[in-house]
C-alpha cells in the first residue's frame, strides 16, 4: 500500500476538486492510502458527496493554508500548521511515501527544502515537467522553474535524475538525454551548456544525444531535456500557450461554417484525443526531483482529473523506486564520475 499525503487545501479549486480527485484515485487505483491534509470540517463536507465505503482515506488535520499571494519561504516558516507543511512533514517523518499538492509552487519548493531536504549528493532539486510529444510518452524537461540559474554540474545531475525518472515511469531501457540549446552543433551555446556537454558525455551511464533545440522534443527526438530553470519555465509556458492556441483555433475553424461543423462532428473523437495528449490534467503535474521523498506539484488550476492523475503518478514513482535509484546513483562515485 502506497501512502500519499494530499494537500487538500492547496490550489484554486480546493478543497472540492482536490477531495473529488483523491476519492477517484482511491477508488480506481486500489493500492493507495490517501491522507487528506487540511481542515477536517471542510474535507468531511466534501467527502459526503461521494461513496467512500471501503476506500482507504484518512484525514490529517491542518489549521492553516499558505495562500498563492504570500511570500513562500516566509509563509512556510511562519505557518507550521499549514496543509502544505503538514503534508510534507508526513513524508519527512515516514508517515507517507509521497506528497501531492496543487498549491503554490514556491510554497511547495520551500516546504520540501525545509522539511524533506535533498538526497545526499544532489546539489539542486529541480522541477521535472512532462512535455507533450507526438510519440507514446511525454518528454521529461528539467529544470522547469525551481531555480533561475544553473551551472554545468547542476545540468549534469539533472541528466542523471531525468534519465532515471524517464526509465522508471515510461519503462525505457536507455532514455535519450539532450541539453536544450540554440543549435545542435557542439560549438553553439553558452560556456555553461558547452561545459555541461562535456560532463554528460563523460558519464557512460547516460544515453546522451547532445544538444537539442526547442522544436526537437515535441517531435519525440529526445526523452529527457535538461536546462536551467529560467529557460525551462519559458519553454514550458510557451508550450502551454501553443497547446491552448491550437485548441482554440480548431474550435474556431470547426464552427466557422455548416460544412466545417459537419466535418468537425466526424473528427470529434480525434480532436478529443489531441486535447487529452496536450492537457496537463492527463498527467497530473510536475515533479520535484532529488528530494528524500516523491513530491508531485499539480497545476494550481487542477480539477479532479488532474488530482487523480497526480496521485497515480506519485504511486508509480514510489513503485518504481525513483528516489532510491537517484540515491544509489549519485552516491556511487564509480558511476557518477565528477557529478558529486
Amino acid at each position: 500500500m502506497v501512502r500519499i499525503a494530499v494537500d487538500a487545501m492547496g490550489g484554486d479549486n480546493a478543497p472540492r476538486e482536490v477531495v473529488h480527485g483523491a476519492v477517484l484515485a482511491a477508488r480506481e487505483l486500489g493500492d493507495v492510502q490517501i491522507q487528506l491534509i487540511g481542515a477536517p470540517d471542510a474535507i468531511n463536507a466534501e467527502l459526503k458527496r461521494y461513496p467512500t465505503e471501503g476506500l482507504d482515506i484518512i484525514i490529517v488535520p491542518a489549521s492553516e493554508v499558505v495562500g498563492m499571494d504570500e511570500n513562500p519561504p516566509r509563509a512556510v516558516a511562519k505557518k507550521k500548521d499549514s496543509s502544505i507543511v503538514i503534508a510534507t512533514r508526513q513524508a519527512a517523518e515516514g508517515k507517507a511515501d509521497a506528497v501531492v499538492t496543487a498549491g503554490s509552487t514556491g510554497a511547495a519548493v520551500a516546504a520540501s527544502r525545509f522539511y524533506l531536504g535533498r538526497i545526499e549528493g544532489v546539489e539542486r532539486a529541480p522541477i521535472a515537467a512532462m512535455m507533450p510529444t507526438c510519440i507514446e510518452h511525454p518528454c521529461v524537461m528539467l529544470d522547469a522553474g525551481a531555480y533561475h540559474d544553473a551551472n554545468a554540474q547542476h545540468l549534469a545531475q539533472f541528466a542523471v535524475m531525468g534519465s532515471i525518472l524517464a526509465a522508471g515511469l515510461f519503462k525505457l531501457d536507455a532514455p535519450r538525454v539532450g541539453i536544450l540549446n540554440i543549435g545542435t552543433e557542439e560549438a553553439k551555446g553558452t560556456d555553461m551548456v558547452r561545459e555541461a556537454y562535456k560532463l554528460i558525455s563523460a558519464n557512460k551511464t547516460i544515453n546522451f544525444i547532445g544538444f537539442v533545440e526547442g522544436r526537437d522534443y515535441p517531435l519525440g527526438k529526445v526523452d529527457v531535456v535538461v536546462t536551467d530553470g529560467f529557460s525551462g519555465n519559458v519553454s514550458l509556458k510557451t508550450a502551454e500557450g501553443i497547446a491552448k492556441m491550437i485548441s482554440i483555433m480548431i474550435k474556431q475553424e470547426m464552427y466557422s461554417s455548416l460544412r466545417t461543423k459537419i466535418g468537425g462532428a466526424l473528427f470529434a473523437p480525434a480532436f478529443d484525443g489531441l486535447r487529452r495528449r496536450t492537457d496537463y490534467n492527463e498527467f497530473g503535474g510536475a515533479l520535484l526531483i532529488g528530494l528524500k521523498s516523491v513530491f508531485v506539484k499539480a497545476h494550481g488550476g487542477s480539477r479532479h482529473t488532474a488530482i487523480k492523475n497526480a496521485v497515480r503518478t506519485a504511486r508509480d514513482m514510489v513503485n518504481a523506486k525513483i528516489v532510491k535509484q537517484i540515491e544509489w546513483t549519485l552516491s556511487a562515485p564509480a558511476t557518477t564520475g565528477s557529478l558529486k
